[in-house]
């Protein structure tokens, strides 16, 4: 029997799994101890409590729904390359190197870096991209 090895390509999508999460718990930072009448985070009603959230943590809370739009892509693209038996150390590379694309845009977003999360997210796109297309034959 022959067992597949979980490669740093599918680690990185459990990771990329889990940044919306962290925007989640960046836009909630520091809430949860302030009463709700106080304008503390409300867990009755989590959804609308972010969505009336400005500066930093709107932006984390927009930071978390671009992340979650960003996964289906960046799986697929993992999942795809694997099928068509992309070089490992490439893909690895490159799923690597979308993490920390994403890393970095999750904290433009959050600093109102607007220009410099723009172009990180371009460059995201294109690793994406890459990725998807790294066992073309």
């Amino acid at each position: 029997m022959t067992f597949a090895r979980f490669t740093i390509a599918y680690w990185c999508v459990l990771v990329a799994a889990l940044l919306p999460i962290v925007c989640a718990g960046l836009a909630k930072y520091g809430m949860m101890s302030t009463p709700r009448r106080e304008g503390g985070y409300d867990n009755h009603n989590p959804r609308g409590w972010l969505a009336k959230q400005r500066d930093w943590r709107g932006r984390a809370n927009a930071a978390q729904a671009n992340t979650f739009e960003a996964l289906p892509f960046f799986f697929a693209a993992v999942i795809i390359a694997h099928q068509l038996q992309a070089g490992q150390t490439s893909l690895d590379i490159l799923a690597l190197l979308f993490v920390v694309l994403r890393i970095a845009y999750i904290m433009m977003y959050v600093a109102d870096l607007a220009s410099a999360r723009s172009v990180i997210w371009a460059l995201g796109l294109l690793v994406n991209l890459a990725i998807l297309v790294a066992g073309y034959r």
